[in-house]
């Protein structure tokens, strides 16, 4: 690929390449190591899977947090809407 890069092909240029050259890798690799795991059956022992998301944070208030005290004379007060705070965190796991 940095071979590709420093011709200067496109992303979509280098993809085309690779297809050309080895095929649908993706399906390939998915059958070699579905015939790997049927043929030794220690290999599956062997495997790390890994993922990842990106998980937004909030601050919801408790119903104790949210209650308080008032006459009857005033109104009851506003509630903000909760939503999606601008802490945003990745998380990995294997």
């Amino acid at each position: 690929m940095k071979f590709c890069f420093k011709l200067q092909k496109s992303a979509k240029e280098t993809h085309e390449m690779l297809k050309l050259v080895y095929g649908d890798a993706a399906v390939n690799i998915s059958l070699e190591l579905r015939d790997r795991a049927a043929s030794d059956s220690s290999f599956l022992g062997n495997v790390i899977m890994g993922d990842e998301t990106w998980v937004y944070g909030y601050d919801p208030e408790t119903r104790v947090q949210s209650s308080q005290w008032k006459s009857p004379s005033y109104p009851r007060a506003k509630k903000a809407r909760q939503s999606i705070s601008n802490i945003k965190v990745m998380i990995v796991f294997f």
